[in-house]
């Protein structure tokens, strides 16, 4: 990391324990709270690799009912699939737009892989304003990250990405993330809580409509 401007190597520093060997991929338990018209509870698996491929496989408890499935980014396409008690479908999607959002996706949440912002295929930068930029390109589609950090300590990643909330025509949105913990698993020290949402350059609007995800990590294996 040395080539790589100070404000990045202190994120690296922190955030990878010294002579750790860069993980290919990492597994993630989580339990939080997700937004589908009303606020419901989840547990979570999710899986990500360091050549861009994602799972997040979960199980939603509705009033009386539970949502099962996952969201998914494997060979550079994205697709989700969701039915009610595991049986009934209730959500089934692919295509461009869910790929390019599901790229974005992959490419924020790259911050629970850390190696995935060492490949040399990104560029990363900083404005002196303590936020680091990282331009990550995940199946063609390109994301810049802007990582806000203190003394290393990841506090907000946020992007442009490609998505609907609003239910109106597929878009760039600012879309991020808080970061209001961090917590160490093996020789990685990760966000092990945060909070998700689309409107990320407006905190009132993010607060009222943008966020729909809170999540807590309780586990993560690297590999």
């Amino acid at each position: 990391i040395a080539h790589l401007p100070s404000l990045a190597q202190s994120y690296f520093a922190h955030a990878i324990a010294p002579g750790a060997p860069l993980a290919g991929a990492v597994r993630l338990r989580m339990h939080g709270s997700i937004r589908l018209r009303r606020w419901h509870k989840f547990k979570a698996v999710q899986v990500i690799t360091r050549d861009s491929a994602m799972i997040w496989r979960a199980s939603v408890r509705m009033r009386i009912a539970s949502i099962r499935g996952y969201d998914r980014f494997v060979d550079g396409r994205g697709s989700m699939k969701w039915r009610l008690f595991g049986v009934l479908p209730v959500v089934c999607a692919a295509g461009a737009d869910v790929t390019r959002s599901a790229a974005g996706r992959v490419a924020a949440e790259s911050i629970w892989l850390p190696p995935m912002l060492m490949d040399e295929r990104v560029h990363c930068s900083t404005d002196g304003s303590g936020v680091a930029h990282a331009d990550v390109t995940l199946a063609g589609h390109p994301a810049e990250l802007r990582m806000t950090l203190d003394h290393g300590r990841l506090r907000s990643v946020g992007l442009l990405r490609w998505g609907n909330p609003d239910g109106g025509p597929f878009r760039e949105i600012p879309f991020g993330a808080y970061v209001d913990q961090e917590a160490t698993f093996g020789d990685y020290t990760i966000p092990a809580r945060v909070r998700v949402g689309w409107y990320f350059d407006d905190p009132s609007r993010f607060d009222a409509d943008g966020k729909f995800f809170e999540a807590s990590v309780d586990g993560a294996v690297y590999r």
